[in-house]
């Protein structure tokens, strides 16, 4: 029986360092190089998978979008296969940190905070907050959130915005984009913020809500980020972005995956970035 008990702790003992050693690898992942994905066939991307018209899961399963299109061109730069890892706002940074992606690709807004923690590629879009709420009760102005409750994704610019410089308005915070609109959809908050470039796109699909205000807080960029240091890979994107605005790629990407669901409400160059190059 002692024999049998010492056999077990031991055993105990061991999966416990095994999966501590596992904990601690996870923590402090490697990203792989060019190479190694050139290597194994493959690119993680991670994406966003309920934020359409950017990253989603259509209805037979199949992810699409902005940032899908983009991530397939560079999937084909590469001559591999490409593999989506759905991500939600606030698992970004720590994807990347883990190794669990390569690139992330999920709207991903340049902020200094961020670069602390992973590298930015150049930009390839640009965007800023707006603010959607029912036809009944529409917020035409930031102010008029004071007293309020404005639901925002977690770890969002949204979220970051609101609390640094709005902490009089009450967040209700989600961590799926999905679960944000079912709120503001359930009359669960007054108003809806994140990027301005999807709250119009939703608006258009959801009859009985407005953007009351279209723009507002910094006009940001958003990039391709990989996890810190892993400067072969982030030179090489740097290089596609520059040789893809040349061919006017994301222009062309705005009209296969974003026009339809503007249609006037917007237009490519208040949206797009090409090469980089902010105008």
């Amino acid at each position: 029986m002692k024999k049998w008990i010492k056999i077990v702790l031991a055993a105990l003992v061991t999966l416990t360092f095994t999966l501590s050693n596992r904990t601690v690898a996870e923590a402090n992942g490697t990203a792989r190089n060019l190479d190694e994905i050139k290597e194994s066939g493959k690119v993680i991307i991670g994406v966003f998978s309920d934020k359409k018209p950017f990253g989603y899961v259509d209805e037979n399963g199949e992810y699409q979008g902005y940032d899908i299109y983009f991530g397939n061109r560079l999937a084909e730069e590469l001559g591999v296969e490409v593999e989506y890892v759905a991500v939600d706002p606030a698992s970004r940074v720590e994807y990347l940190e883990t190794a669990k992606v390569d690139i992330i690709l999920a709207n991903f807004t340049v902020t200094e905070e961020r670069k602390e923690k992973v590298d930015f590629a150049l930009p390839y879009m640009k965007v800023s907050l707006g603010i959607v709420s029912p036809e009944g009760a529409v917020i035409t102005d930031v102010e008029a959130l004071n007293g309020k409750t404005l639901i925002v994704a977690k770890g969002t610019t949204a979220d970051i915005y609101f609390t640094e410089k709005y902490p009089e308005v009450t967040l209700q915070k989600y961590d799926q984009y999905s679960d944000a609109y079912g709120a503001l959809l359930d009359g669960r908050g007054d108003a809806f913020s994140t990027d301005n470039t999807e709250v119009l796109a939703w608006a258009i699909e959801n009859p009985g809500f407005t953007v009351g205000v279209e723009s507002f807080g910094n006009l940001d960029t958003i990039a391709p980020a990989v996890q810190q240091g892993n400067t072969e890979l982030l030179d090489w994107l740097n290089e596609t972005i520059v040789a893809l605005g040349e061919e006017e790629f994301f222009h062309k990407n705005y009209e296969e995956t974003l026009a339809p669901a503007y249609g006037d409400a917007a237009d490519a160059d208040s949206i797009v970035v090409e090469g980089g190059e902010v105008d």
